[in-house]
């Protein structure tokens, strides 16, 4: 068969062409052979077709810490009161307990994210 006709009767026209370095190639070639995939085209296009993104957006972790930061603070209030008076006060409980009722929340989302990947 001629190839210009072999050429004519591709299903696929569009050319795609990108450069790498040696690393990045290396590295490729190490992910084509740990899937099991002998063709470099072939892998490539399942993993721009088929691959996953992964986008970790850390507005929930910064949530989580600034919680985190408060629920520490109030309990070294707490500790430095109990050590002055010797006691604690129900109010100052109940604020601790709802903080980390929050801190939980968020964490719990995070999980819940984290396992949807």
């Amino acid at each position: 068969m001629d190839s210009h006709k072999k050429t004519y009767n591709r299903k696929r026209e569009i050319f795609l062409r990108f450069m790498v370095d040696e690393k990045e190639r290396d590295m490729i070639y190490a992910r084509m052979k740990e899937a099991g995939i002998g063709s470099l085209r072939a892998f490539l296009l399942k993993m721009a077709l088929n691959g996953r993104i992964i986008k970790i957006e850390l507005d929930s972790v910064r949530e989580m810490v600034r919680l985190l930061s408060n629920a520490t603070s109030n309990i070294n209030q707490i500790a430095r009161r109990v050590n002055e008076r010797g006691s604690i006060f129900a109010p100052e409980i109940d604020d601790l307990n709802k903080r980390y009722d929050e801190l939980w929340t968020q964490i719990k989302e995070i999980l819940r994210r984290l396992a949807a990947i």
